[in-house]
């Protein structure tokens, strides 16, 4: 094993969260190396291959905080900790300024807010290579390019094995790099490395009995590491049953062209979900990210369709910027259509009965104006809910699809990693989508993985520097 060597901070993973830390930690004047496990410039990771909106709740970062606090606190419902909060809502703006001015671009895309501060170019609507030289991953490169001018180290093709400790203190790290073991020094340690998506005995652990049976809608390189390294360390874990994702059509399991696009929320939130049985199981008003979750927490994540008629597929199949309809169809996917339910169900080896009858009491539901009597309850605050009457009626199998975990190490709002009595491990922080506290919850609230990542790296950084000479 090679002699350590020292920084003032190490950075475990090269996202957005680990690079804005390192680069706001190099422009203080602080030592810090960055650990890439990925061994090229081009390494896949989810920040390279996002969406690009920056956003806190679907609120633009750049609302008032107020009205952040606001979006967040009705997301999750009360189950994010205060001091989280009031970091995305006080600085999620200013640091997306600060990353502007270290040479982001950023665009509006429609109307939305949630698209008002989106990364430029805007990635391509259709095949493997949407992300190619486009938002995250010209995000990712400008970072570098600015780190590099700022004297930091990028270590590509190191990963962090062990945190090493000395009591309640971390002092470094021992990781791999090329082969061979390598301890390094330092006063302050980063994890960063996103959530654990990719990891399927912890997927099981904690998300789904059936990890298999679920889509993995990401870059595929986020195992868990770095929290499983703090959870050794006595760090605790905090909301880990909830993931950021979207429902697929189920032929996305096997066919590239269905993922991570079209996504399936804006035909599930009109139509009616239902099991093998036939039946509703499930509240489809509460959108598509807490419909992706109930589906991938079912015994069978593959047991589940949905059904939506003609003016469904003609309106909000079309509404999302890569719409559904036709993307679905003319990506290779199965949809079930037929003239009448009853000939539907036959299609689907379904009762007929069974879903005639589902489908007429929703009708007469809407009509009546009584949606949140149905058992399932059927909520219309924010989603509409759709009659289902008109032929053509149409079918789709359905996959859970995970892009992030929401759950992760608990940590401060100076983003200091806690034990389990809610203190400080002295010289450990944690940022991104390695963290837990904010999203997540039983409604599953979701807040933004881009915003995230970015704030608290920053938040992290500002920490690290405020306190070097202590």
């Amino acid at each position: 094993m090679n002699a350590a060597t020292s920084y003032e901070t190490l950075i475990i993973g090269g996202g957005l969260a680990g690079l804005t830390c390192g680069l706001r930690l190099a422009e203080k004047g602080v030592k810090v190396a960055i650990l890439e496990k990925g061994e090229t410039d081009r390494y896949l990771c989810n920040s390279r291959i996002c969406g690009g909106a920056f956003h806190v709740s679907y609120r633009d970062v750049h609302e008032s905080p107020e009205v952040l606090m606001n979006a967040m606190k009705g997301k999750t419902q009360g189950f994010s900790r205060q001091s989280f909060l009031d970091v995305m809502a006080n600085n999620a703006g200013s640091t997306a300024q600060w990353l502007r001015s270290k040479g982001l671009r950023f665009i509006k895309v429609g109307d939305a807010p949630h698209r008002q501060t989106t990364l430029a170019p805007p990635i391509a609507q259709k095949g493997r290579d949407y992300w190619h030289g486009r938002g995250g991953d010209v995000m990712l490169r400008t970072l570098h390019a600015e780190l590099k001018k700022a004297g930091a180290t990028v270590l590509l093709g190191t990963r962090a094995l062990s945190l090493r400790m000395a009591g309640n203190q971390c002092i470094g790290i021992e990781a791999e790099q090329q082969g061979s073991k390598v301890l390094l020094d330092a006063r302050n340690v980063v994890i960063s490395d996103g959530g654990f998506q990719a990891n399927p005995e912890l997927l099981r652990e904690f998300v789904t009995r059936e990890p298999a049976k679920i889509r993995q809608r990401n870059a595929q390189t986020a195992m868990g590491d770095g929290l499983t390294m703090a959870r050794a360390v006595g760090a605790k874990l905090v909301g880990m049953k909830n993931f950021y994702g979207h429902p697929l059509i189920q032929d996305a399991l096997t066919n590239d062209d269905l993922w991570p696009f079209p996504v399936m929320d804006d035909l599930c939130v009109a139509g009616v979900m239902i099991d093998s049985s036939g039946k509703r199981f499930v509240d489809e008003g509460l959108g598509g990210v807490y419909l992706a979750n109930h589906i991938a927490g079912m015994a069978d994540p593959l047991s589940t369709i949905v059904i939506y008629d003609q003016p469904i597929w003609e309106g909000p199949g079309k509404a999302f910027i890569t719409p559904a309809n036709p993307l679905i169809i003319t990506n290779g996917g199965t949809v079930h259509k037929a003239d009448t339910i009853c000939a539907l169900a036959q299609k689907l080896a379904l009762p007929a009965g069974v879903l005639e009858q589902t489908i007429g009491q929703y009708n007469t539901a809407i009509d009546a104006g009584t949606t949140t009597q149905l058992a399932p309850a059927r909520s219309t605050r924010d989603h509409k809910a759709w009659p289902i009457r008109t032929a053509p009626f149409y079918a789709a199998r359905l996959v859970a699809g995970i892009t992030y975990t929401m759950g992760g190490i608990a940590v401060d709002g100076d983003c200091r990693v806690l034990d389990g009595n809610d203190n400080p491990i002295t010289g450990l922080y944690a940022a991104g989508c390695a963290t837990g506290g904010l999203e997540g919850g039983d409604a599953v609230g979701y807040v933004g993985g881009l915003s995230k990542s970015s704030t608290t790296g920053f938040q992290a950084a500002e920490h690290i520097a405020a306190n070097r000479a202590r």
